[in-house]
């Protein structure tokens, strides 16, 4: 039997279906309006690791030798390191005298009194209408209120039955945010009310209706249906992971494995990245026994081919599937890595960080033709003054590093600029490396940040080229550093995200990065009179690795940040009992 839609006012779903198909015309929210289940929007997991290597600045690479810069007892982390960026932020807040909050900042919940506490009569919402501020809208504003703070089905089902009496119909945006209601709290049976109705009252749903009614008829015995609201859902836009997800965990719940691993495949093949949540259903499924092994083992070869990180709930899934397999195979644990790329738990060593020569080759040609010479390079350079430092670096011997000179210069807030760049320049050539300082012209006008001597002497250590000012030093830097050779690194604080941004594909964009974190040299917090010394550069590449006889998987830790250009600290190890 179905539930009664509006309680309240006696009226069953049936009287209000006639009501609706007889009233004028309903608000019909455009297709591009998301649904407020399946937003779409992108989560920053987060997650910082408090193991601290000691970081010798640099290392011996393909036959240069770097000279071991002095560290301290506990290095600095590198700004690649999960939770960098949140704890710089919170550091420069604390210099602003500013309180940082204990946590994220929790959602703005409505003020209890806003909202009934039990239903109401037509009567008593008209008077909570008449003394709002702002009557326009106040049943959508409202019925917004109820979903955040999760209010009872029953004074929502007052608040639409007051607006069927008032006005003859109710909206289709009023119905929309409804069904969220009933979606989120599990109320099965208004769901499927709420799907008869508004099936007989317009021809067509909108996506976000569609994808909230995916969700809740994929959580009852009615969810083979939440297919064919699928297949409705393709002929105008392509379905998103979430109702992807939400169909295969029906799916999943009703011990349906080959439509689950259909509607994957599917969902993969048309090039969407399914949802962690997905794969956690997946691996906590209990297919594995139904020959799914490879299936389920081909999830963490594409977390690896896209660099896609495990949030800790999965990787706790991974571990006890793995576990779980016959013949009781398989030992996990949870560990970290050395700075030698040694696993603590296991003892193998981690594939290096350093590019493989054809995996040099390829982002090298990546970089020049999409980056170097892209289409938006010479907004901020010439082809002229191009051409003329490629001719530059051509005529002499490859580099061992090139130096971002203006970003090194503006790495001390205190001191002369040049003196600064003086420094590193000169601890780098002390050590017999050949050097490349790129600057602009501005630079070399004797002033109080730019002293003429400084510069003089920086000239005698270095290779110098120096750009118009309002030149870009990015591509240049980037143009310098990969024809030098694998072995070349760089000198920046820029992490580079626009020019990443900039490679069409996830692979080349993997490779970048890559690159990047095994070549880049960050100067950390220097002021005039101190010893150089750079943040750690890892030797093995954080990544989900396989061998024969293990698993390697870098995985989120629970409730701390970590931006995109980071990278986790925490591993599961998995390994084959001997």
């Amino acid at each position: 039997m179905g539930s009664l839609l509006f309680s309240y006012t006696r009226t069953n779903a049936r009287s209000i279906c006639t009501l609706l198909s007889h009233s004028r015309p309903l608000v019909f929210l455009h297709p591009s309006v998301r649904s407020p289940v399946d937003t779409g929007a992108p989560r920053v997991r987060c997650s910082s690791t408090r193991e601290r290597n000691k970081f010798p600045g640099s290392y011996r690479n393909s036959g240069t030798k770097w000279k071991d810069f002095p560290s301290r007892e506990k290095p600095p982390s590198s700004v690649f390191e999960a939770g960098t960026a949140k704890r710089t932020a919170e550091l420069l807040k604390r210099k602003e005298g500013k309180h940082l909050a204990e946590g994220p900042e929790e959602p703005r919940r409505p003020k209890e009194n806003d909202i009934p506490s039990r239903p109401l009569t037509a009567a008593e919402w008209k008077n909570r209408k008449e003394s709002a501020g702002a009557p326009q809208r106040f049943e959508v504003k409202m019925m917004e209120k109820m979903l955040a703070a999760g209010s009872a089905i029953d004074v929502a089902q007052s608040l639409l039955g007051y607006v069927a009496t008032e006005t003859g119909t109710v909206s289709y945006e009023l119905l929309l945010r409804y069904l969220t209601l009933c979606v989120h709290g599990n109320h099965q049976a208004e769901v499927f009310d709420l799907y008869d109705i508004m099936r007989h009252r317009f021809k067509t749903l909108d996506t976000g209706a569609y994808s909230l009614f995916i969700k809740g008829f994929s959580r009852t015995e009615r969810w083979r249906e939440c297919l064919l609201l699928l297949e409705s859902t393709k002929k105008v836009v392509t379905p998103s992971p979430r109702n992807y997800g939400d169909a295969i965990w029906g799916a999943v719940q009703h011990g349906e494995s080959t439509t689950a691993w259909e509607l994957y495949e599917e969902m993969v093949g048309t090039g969407l990245s399914p949802n962690q949540e997905t794969w956690q259903t997946l691996f906590d499924s209990g297919f594995s026994g139904q020959g799914n092994e490879s299936k389920l083992q081909s999830i963490l070869l594409h977390m690896r081919d896209n660099q896609i990180y495990p949030g800790e709930a999965l990787a706790k899934s991974i571990r006890a599937w793995f576990e779980s397999l016959p013949g009781n195979m398989w030992e996990g644990s949870w560990a970290t890595v050395e700075t030698s790329s040694v696993c603590r738990s296991c003892r193998a060593r981690l594939e290096s960080i350093q590019l493989s020569e054809e995996e040099y080759r390829q982002l090298k040609d990546r970089v020049m033709s999409d980056v170097i010479r892209g289409r938006d390079v010479f907004t901020k350079t010439t082809p002229q003054e191009l051409e003329s430092f490629m001719s530059f670096v051509k005529k002499r011997p490859p580099f061992d590093v090139v130096i971002d000179g203006l970003n090194v210069a503006n790495t001390s807030s205190k001191g002369n600029q040049a003196k600064t760049l003086l420094a590193v320049v000169s601890e780098l050539a002390s050590q017999g490396l050949r050097v490349l300082v790129l600057g602009r012209k501005h630079m070399l006008k004797n002033s109080r940040s730019w002293d003429r001597s400084h510069m003089v002497l920086i000239q005698q250590k270095a290779d110098c080229f120096f750009t118009e000012n309002i030149s870009e030093d990015d591509p240049f830097l980037l143009y310098a550093a990969l024809h030098s050779g694998n072995h070349c690194r760089f000198v920046s604080r820029d992490l580079m995200r626009d020019h990443k941004a900039c490679l069409p594909d996830s692979s080349a964009r993997r490779l970048f990065f890559k690159w990047q974190r095994g070549h880049q040299l960050v100067l950390n917090n220097f002021l005039p009179g101190q010893r150089i010394r750079f943040q750690e550069i890892p030797s093995y590449d954080t990544i989900v690795q396989t061998h024969e006889s293990s698993w390697h998987i870098p995985y989120d830790v629970e409730g701390l940040e970590r931006c995109s250009y980071e990278v986790p600290k925490q591993w599961l190890c998995l390994r084959r009992k001997s």
